[in-house]
């Protein structure tokens, strides 16, 4: 599996990400994760749907909770053509308490902690920590990625208003 030296940081200290970089412009991969029930979830099931996913490190640390309540409250107010998907290596019981604590409704929690597919998959599983980089993918009905943007430092957040752009964009093309 290839690795890519230097891709990310951790306040300051260079990580590794584990798997190939995916490009605008190519097929989304497909990928199976689990959900909060336990219940294997793959790209594919949300065939004909566009799909932001947000990959993060843990649901449970301060700037992965302020990205997933900001795209909760931005998905309610978005086309039903959308989903949001939040996906961690955090276990499936931790994202369920975390959603409901936060009371985050309008974006599914994923985990890829069993095999780590997604972050492989994706070129997003950090070699040094076994937990995913901070990234969001905009993937349009054909599952084309539209829109990627790997946050350099992971404890910055992405660019809001650019992936909120992208998604329009999908909805009105």
């Amino acid at each position: 599996m290839k690795e890519r030296l230097n891709a990310v940081t951790m306040r300051g200290k260079p990580l590794t990400l584990i798997g190939e970089e995916i490009k605008v412009g190519d097929k989304a991969p497909n990928f199976e994760v689990i959900d909060t029930g336990l219940n294997p979830v793959k790209l594919s099931s949300y065939s004909g749907k566009i799909a932001v996913i947000a990959s993060v490190p843990s649901l449970d640390t301060p700037v992965c909770d302020l990205e997933t309540r900001k795209f909760n409250k931005e998905a309610g107010g978005l086309s039903e053509e959308v989903v949001v998907l939040a996906i961690s290596m955090d276990l499936p019981f931790a994202q369920k308490r975390w959603c409901g604590a936060a009371e985050v409704s309008h974006v599914t929690a994923l985990s890829d902690h069993r095999e780590a597919n997604f972050g492989l998959t994706y070129g997003l599983l950090i070699k040094e920590l076994r937990l995913l980089a901070r990234a969001v993918i905009v993937v349009d009905r054909h599952r084309i990625i539209r829109y990627f943007e790997l946050v350099k430092e992971i404890a910055d957040e992405p660019d809001y208003e650019a992936v909120l752009k992208a998604v329009k964009e999908c909805v009105a093309g």
